[in-house]
């Protein structure tokens, strides 16, 4: 491990819980290789963590009428810090990457269309918001399973940030059309408006159809190059697949962007059908490296990583 310095520069993770994540051992295992004079460490922050505090006086960050300000260990105060402390910038975890946008001061086009964020870059005082998570997907299918998504048809299972980033990215990297499946419930109406602003600003057809139409779903599936499960159905100990056997042909790739277990029930059944598969370990790796290039300007060593963490 390389030495921390008077100048060493601040990179961190921001959300709740964040005692799991490898992106520290991840981001400074690949400073280390490079000699860059950063370090990255994990924060747990959520929105109102300090809403109930009971300490009183001016030392707990509280005003005068003994109640903490709105903003006490809010979002913004930890956006503030990151200014305050001149770090580089940020990744972020749930619950914050839509809590952060009325905060930041300018969006990548990919994040403005998902309407997510999990990487801030500080430059000059002002905090711009990228979305990684997509381009990772995407980079992982290209740089470990050689599958380009120029031009392919998309089945996506999902539509929460994870999903949102994925469809988004690959619209923008010319995937030829997408058919998302989501539950028909209280979101479903945000979900085609969010589809049709994809397909109104990019050249790609992004479609919504209730997961509970399993025939759309078939139908879509047989015209489908590759079929993606961005839901947390089949995580941990989780056996279902939204998927039946019977849909899956051998011309498709099926992708699960779970990665414990490392081969869901979908993924058995696909890998059992003929299918090539991939599971989302090697997205984690990319969207790190992405956000890596963004703050730092230099490649990851992925390989080096890869070979320590993966």
């Amino acid at each position: 491990m390389y030495s921390i310095s008077a100048t060493t520069k601040l990179i961190c993770l921001l959300g709740s819980p964040v005692d799991h994540s490898i992106s520290p051992a991840m981001h400074n295992a690949a400073f280390a290789a490079l000699g860059l004079n950063y370090v990255y460490l994990a924060f747990d922050v959520r929105p109102g963590r300090f809403s109930d505090a009971a300490t009183a006086g001016s030392q707990t960050g509280e005003d005068e009428g003994g109640k903490p300000p709105a903003d006490f260990g809010s979002v913004q105060t930890a956006l503030n810090a990151l200014k305050l402390f001149d770090a580089r910038g940020c990744n972020l975890t749930m619950p914050l990457k839509k809590a952060v946008i009325p905060y930041l001061d300018e969006l990548s086009e990919a994040a403005r269309l998902s309407g997510a964020v999990n990487t801030i870059v500080h430059e000059n005082g002002r905090l711009t918001g990228h979305t990684t998570d997509g381009a990772g997907y995407i980079d992982a299918l290209k740089k470990e399973d050689n599958f380009d998504i120029n031009g392919k048809r998309l089945t996506i299972l999902g539509a929460g940030g994870a999903a949102e980033s994925i469809i988004v990215q690959a619209a923008l990297d010319g995937a030829a059309s997408i058919h998302v499946f989501k539950r028909k419930n209280s979101t479903y109406a945000a979900t085609v408006n969010f589809a049709k602003k994809v397909t109104d600003t990019t050249n790609c057809a992004v479609t919504v159809s209730p997961m509970e139409d399993r025939n759309a779903l078939k139908h879509s599936i047989a015209a489908s190059d590759l079929l993606c499960n961005a839901t947390n159905v089949g995580m941990g100990d989780d056996k279902r697949s939204l998927v039946p056997k019977s849909f899956f042909h051998r011309n498709l790739f099926v992708s699960d962007i779970i990665y414990h277990p490392e081969e869901t029930t979908l993924l058995k059944d696909a890998k059992a059908a003929g299918c090539r598969c991939a599971n989302g370990k090697y997205m984690l790796l990319y969207q790190g490296a992405a956000a890596f290039t963004l703050w730092t300007g230099q490649n990851m060593p992925v390989d080096i990583v890869k070979e320590k963490y993966f």
